[in-house]
Order: C-alpha cells, then sequence, then structure tokens
C-alpha cells in the first residue's frame, strides 16, 4: 500500500472538544463529521496543541485576543508552534500535500481567517517566512456537531480545490 501524502493541519480542539471552555463544547469529543469527512478522504490530520489549555488549563474564563495578546502568551504559542513548524517542513521537504489548516471562527488563539488568532498567527507568520503559505478555512461559531451540514460541504469544496 502506497501513502498518499496528503496532510492537513487542525486546530486541537476539532479532535479534542474536552480542550474547549466549560459551557462551549459544541460535540462530545471530536467534531466526528469533520474528522470522518477528512478521514474519508484518505487525509492525514495534524493535530495543533492548544495554548488556551496550556496556558490557563480547563477551568479557565473566556477571554478575547486582547485579553490573550501578552508577550508570555506570544512567546507560549511560538515554543507550541516550533515542533508543528519542523514537521510542515519536513513533509513540504519531502513533496506532501500540506492542504492548509482549518481554524475556529473568532477563537481568540486558532481564528485563521477573520481576526487571525494568536497562535495560528505566530505558526503561519514562521511558515511565510521559510516560504510556506497555509490555505485556510474556519468551523463556523455556529457550528455544532450533527446540527449543520453547510461546514461539511464548504470543508469537502476546500479538499477538492487543494488537492
Amino acid at each position: 500500500m502506497r501513502r498518499n501524502k496528503t496532510l492537513i493541519l487542525t486546530a486541537h480542539c476539532i479532535l479534542n472538544q474536552n480542550s474547549v471552555l466549560h459551557d462551549w463544547e459544541r460535540a462530545k469529543g471530536p467534531f466526528t463529521k469533520i474528522v470522518q469527512t477528512l478521514i474519508s478522504e484518505d487525509i492525514s490530520i495534524i493535530q495543533l496543541p492548544c495554548p488556551e489549555f496550556a496556558y490557563l488549563g480547563p477551568d479557565r474564563a473566556p477571554k478575547t485576543k486582547l485579553e490573550y495578546d501578552s508577550p508570555e502568551y506570544r512567546a507560549l504559542c511560538k515554543k507550541l508552534a516550533q515542533p508543528i513548524i519542523d514537521q510542515v517542513l519536513t513533509y513540504h521537504k519531502h513533496d506532501y500535500n500540506i492542504l492548509g489548516l482549518v481554524g475556529i471562527e473568532n477563537s481568540p488563539t486558532c481564528d485563521s481567517n477573520l481576526q487571525k488568532g494568536i497562535f495560528v498567527e505566530e505558526l503561519t507568520n514562521i511558515l511565510r517566512l521559510k516560504g510556506i503559505i497555509l490555505r485556510s478555512i474556519d468551523i463556523p461559531e455556529q457550528y455544532v456537531e450533527g446540527c449543520n451540514t453547510n461546514f461539511k460541504k464548504a470543508l469537502e469544496l476546500f479538499i477538492h480545490q487543494s488537492t
């Protein structure tokens, strides 16, 4: 069997809703439908770390991007991003297809489109300096597992535009 050499990066909480603020979870575990979509297309998943969980733990209060935006938090994000950057550079060097990044809309850390979250900013800025530009798509803020099919269709389109 031959690998297809296709990867995608995902925000941590796509595979682990336990890392989300209490009462903000939108699935019981992972976003199963999203993960199933990726798996059905034979796309390997690189799970990004959750800087918010690492910084303040599971009982943290909600914060805005401005409230997180400190030298200490940015340093943590850079530190957590480095192993991911190393992986992406290695895969890129060996001609793997990196489809992009699935982020979380309006996340102060993992928004990848509107006002870029701090972790995504740090990750993509360093990759850009290395010559790698990641396409991105965000899971909409109103997405709830099992209730929305529009995002699944948007994700499928994103995948097929990248392959």
